[in-house]
């Protein structure tokens, strides 16, 4: 009995070890979340805003992969080369449930694009830093939806990441309506004191992710 179980242990450990020496996905496929042609602005912390993949034909086809978007719309990730559906995952990002499916053949390293209806778009945002007191003029634009704009924010940081989550300083406006808008906010001095400083403006509607302008320098 004893050999038994030594001879199952070793045949247990012989399959273990096949099954760990696969090698991993090295194929990228990249791509962008884009509305018009320009990529859709979104939180890029917690991993907030995914794709999901799902390959047709395997036994883990209802085993989606998660595919993170980084900040600026774009993402990444490793997989072997094959057929593939991408998906984007339900309440996650600020644009129309749509449950479009782009099909992507991935061959060697792959792009694609992956295209949304936002509820809303920022656009002509404009930052100027006077003494401690920074202004933000944008215009946000209707696009589709039956939700008004339920809050504008201005947000600073003191990295390159910047959103409702990581910021330093913040400030909003509730209703902020369609059209231009102004927002002010006066920086402390240990945010000025900062080697880098950044700025970006997000809208939401109640219950969505916000939209974002890109993140940019203002010292």
């Amino acid at each position: 009995m004893k050999k038994i179980i030594y001879f199952f242990i070793i045949i247990c450990f012989a399959i273990s070890c096949g099954i760990d020496n696969y090698d991993a996905p090295e194929t990228v496929l990249s791509g962008n979340i884009v509305y018009n042609g320009e990529n859709i602005q979104v939180m890029g912390t917690d991993g907030t805003v995914q794709l999901e993949l799902y390959q047709p034909g395997y036994d883990l086809t209802n085993s989606p992969i998660t595919v993170y978007v980084a900040q600026d719309g774009s993402f990444q990730t490793k997989l072997f080369n094959g057929n593939y559906k991408l998906v984007a995952t339900d309440g996650t990002g600020p644009w129309v449930s749509s449950h479009d499916t782009v099909k992507v053949v991935v061959s060697g390293n792959t792009t694609c694009e992956y295209q949304v209806t936002p509820y809303y778009t920022i656009s002509d945002e404009s930052f100027s830093l006077s003494g401690s007191t920074l202004t933000a003029t944008f215009t946000i634009n209707y696009v589709a939806g039956s939700s008004d704009p339920a809050q504008a924010m201005l947000l600073v940081n003191n990295t390159a990441f910047v959103d409702e989550i990581v910021y330093m300083e913040r400030t909003e406006i509730d209703s902020p309506g369609i059209g231009q808008v102004t927002m002010t906010i006066d920086l402390s001095d240990e945010t000025l004191s900062s080697v880098l400083v950044n700025a970006r403006i997000g809208v939401k509607i109640e219950g969505e992710q916000a939209i974002y302008s890109s993140v940019q320098q203002i010292k």
